[in-house]
């Protein structure tokens, strides 16, 4: 028994096979295509290849057992990300059209999806952006020696150190008051930083100039952006593997902890890295496959940019673990110093007499011949798992824990240079792939005129965003940027991404997919990509849906917060976020989840009131004809 839903009229508004060779032959049509594989190919990767590899993918491991957390990851790789991958690119080549005009082709009612896939792009692209502007920012002040982030600025008086900086450390100084000049609350919006500003606007514009023409413009782009964080990833780990302490982070990160496989978030989360570290269903990938030749191989695309992908988390996550080694380090032999100290000091010891080697024996012994002495000192607890285990992400890890890695390294202006320019290329070829999944769409849906050019079109859309970006540029807007990361980029994506397999398996018909996929590449899909397409992978992005909505739901809302008159400071205290966030929330992940759905009613109820006017007009011809006939 065959169960597809009935979808008339769908032969009407596909090409046929031989209109598609035609149309090969001929070259015609208005679509612009790749200059060559590779182009296509490092544009992809680029794309699927982001920021969350370098910085959320080590992160996970660190919080979910080191080695054991690729475990889970590499199977839902194979199993979700890799069909779901390969789904997008064999769509959008078989129907050659954007992402909104694809789903309406498939059927009228599905038009939701491409809305959804545009609003998530468009929710993504606003904050990624600034996110580039920080790094810009980063990157011009790596030019000096030393780092203004090494060391704390003199107050006003010049005669000691800032306080805060002084009782935080000069990292987490420069990141959130000479950066972000954050303010202790998200309704205190503190204005906007003119120093962001200006690196907001270059970021925006450096865009705008590699994606003017499309395509023809990001196709030379990405050579750049696509290959320059390999060569710097590999600079940074033969440099990283000559640190002290390094190699005690790669074994922190590939030592297992096989108890983490029996819990459920270690799973859910392996399958939600692995499905946003594709760039799925954001429309991008969708509209560059639709580029391609009509016979292009895209079952062999996905499986090398997907083999790229795992291979790229793991190798970064490898680069990053040297790091947190060395920093972990630094900061346990910074503890035992400061212990050794402590009880040359107390005991009057001669300098040399404890030493790092005979530290312990030391403390054992003068903690069983001077217990209440030992007990009254201020001696700290140095474990150095408990310095590697201490898990950072995003943000934190690029502008804290990299950044003061770095200025412990001699040469550490070179260091920062390289490491911020690889941040950049990952965030602006991620962008080429968001920001297609804004434009492709509206340039659909007539947004805007027919008669502008793609070079007008793309800057008001870069424009615009560039002005909407202004509330992440505030003094509250790492609180809004956090906001719009875990509502707008999550639970959307999902629903798009159930929707999209749904669709073309039950829809648009998996027999007649397996027979477009035969007619582009020679070949039928096997019998993996049959399981994971029609139950397999649904499933997995099902329950992961269900459950990351359940925990979103159930969950309280809370935000860090840096605030100085904090009694925890200069640790990050948790504040409830407004009541009215509520509705920011639900205009983040409710609207894109609703397009599908309301869209789909709309045009039901479009397509019903026109054929009763039609009907109705049918029926009061007839009577006209009959009172002329009598």
């Amino acid at each position: 028994m065959k169960l597809q839903i009935p979808n008339p009229g769908l032969e009407d508004r596909l090409l046929s096979n031989e209109q598609l060779d035609k149309l090969e032959e001929d070259e015609a049509g208005d679509r612009p295509k790749w200059e060559n594989k590779t182009q296509y190919m490092l544009t992809c990767v680029g794309f699927c290849v982001g920021l969350g590899n370098v910085w959320r993918f080590p992160y996970l491991c660190q919080i979910h057992g080191g080695g054991a957390f690729m475990i889970p990851f590499l199977i839902l790789l194979v199993l979700e990300g890799i069909p779901l991958l390969h789904m997008e690119f064999a769509i959008g080549q078989r129907i050659r059209k954007g992402n909104l005009q694809l789903w309406a082709t498939i059927h009228p009612y599905l038009v939701g999806i491409g809305i959804a896939s545009m609003l998530v792009s468009l929710t993504v692209s606003l904050y990624y952006n600034t996110i580039l502007a920080w790094i810009m920012w980063y990157f011009f002040n790596s030019f000096q020696e030393p780092l203004p982030w090494s060391q704390c600025p003199l107050n006003a008086n010049l005669t000691g150190f800032i306080p805060e900086c002084e009782k935080s450390s000069p990292v987490d100084y420069f990141w959130y008051r000479e950066t972000l000049n954050t303010t202790p609350a998200i309704e205190n919006d503190g204005g906007l930083q003119w120093w962001i500003l200006l690196c907001h606007i270059c970021a925006w514009a450096m865009l705008y100039v590699c994606i003017i023409r499309g395509i023809e413009t990001t196709g030379k782009a990405v050579y750049v952006t696509a290959t320059l964080p390999y060569v710097v990833l590999t600079i940074f780990l033969i440099r990283g593997l000559t640190l002290k302490g390094s190699l005690n982070g790669l074994k922190f990160l590939f030592t297992p902890d096989v108890t983490e496989l029996a819990n459920p978030s270690t799973w859910l989360d392996a399958g939600a890295q692995v499905f946003y570290s594709f760039s799925l269903a954001f429309g991008g990938l969708i509209s560059f496959s639709s580029y391609n030749s009509v016979h292009n191989n895209c079952e062999q695309d996905a499986v090398i940019i997907s083999v790229i992908n795992g291979f790229t988390a793991v190798f970064s996550a490898t680069v990053v673990y040297t790091i947190i080694g060395f920093r972990a380090t630094d900061r346990f032999d910074s503890c035992v110093s400061g212990n050794i100290l402590e009880l040359l000091n107390t005991f009057n010891l001669a300098e040399g007499a404890v030493t790092e080697s005979n530290y312990k024996d030391a403390l054992q012994y003068y903690n069983e011949t001077n217990p209440g002495v030992v007990q009254g000192m201020d001696l700290k607890t140095c474990n150095l798992d408990t310095f590697l285990s201490e898990g950072v992400e995003g943000t934190g890890l690029a502008f804290i824990v990299f950044t003061e890695a770095i200025t412990k390294m001699p040469l550490s202006p070179l260091w920062a240079v390289l490491f911020f320019i690889m941040l950049f290329c990952l965030g602006l070829s991620t962008m080429f792939g968001g920001i297609e999944g804004v434009l492709v769409p509206l340039q659909d849906l007539n947004v805007f005129p027919r008669s502008w050019p793609k070079e007008a079109i793309t800057g008001a859309t870069c424009l615009l965003c560039c002005l909407v970006g202004l509330i992440f540029i505030q003094g509250s807007g790492n609180y809004w940027l956090a906001l719009f990361d875990t509502y707008g980029g999550s639970i959307p994506l999902l629903v798009v991404a159930f929707c999209e397999m749904f669709s073309v398996v039950y829809i648009y018909g998996i027999d007649r997919f397996n027979d477009d996929i035969e007619f582009m590449i020679g070949h039928k899909p096997n019998i993996f990509w049959q399981a994971t397409w029609r139950v397999i992978s649904p499933l997995i992005i099902f329950v992961i849906l269900v459950f990351y909505f359940v925990t979103k739901v159930s969950e309280k809302l809370f935000y860090k917060v840096w605030d100085p008159e904090s009694e925890k400071f200069p640790a990050l205290e948790d504040k409830p976020y407004p009541v009215w966030i509520n509705v920011i929330i639900f205009i983040l992940a409710g609207i894109p989840c609703l397009a599908v759905p309301c869209v789909a009613l709309w045009k039901c109820i479009r397509t019903k009131t026109k054929k009763s006017e039609k009907s109705h007009s049918d029926m009061s011809d007839e009577i006209e004809v009959t009172s002329e006939s009598n």
